[in-house]
């Protein structure tokens, strides 16, 4: 990533916890394309909706069976409903 994308992401978020809802569709929309669960993470911990399905939905790609649980622990029933599948195929 080069600085001016760092800084155009900068900006993205300086918008969007101004309570811009485009800015914070392009930043959900940029870490699910990155992979950046982190990101996703703190938008979702602010309580946008698509941030925690985009991160679902990652971490399901991903194969990532901790952050599902991490998920499915704090109420998302998404999360909940993925790992029910998998017990399910695996068993």
């Amino acid at each position: 990533m080069t600085s001016t994308d760092d800084e155009d992401l900068a900006e993205l978020r300086r918008l969007a916890d101004g309570g811009d809802s485009d800015a914070v569709a392009q930043l959900i929309e940029l870490a699910g394309e990155r992979g950046d669960m982190e990101e996703l993470r703190r938008l979702a911990a602010l309580g946008h909706r698509d941030a925690a399905d985009e991160l679902v939905q990652l971490a399901t790609e991903q194969e990532d069976l901790a952050e599902l649980r991490r998920l499915a622990a704090a109420g998302n029933r998404d999360a909940a409903d993925v790992l029910t599948e998998l017990d399910e195929s695996a068993g």
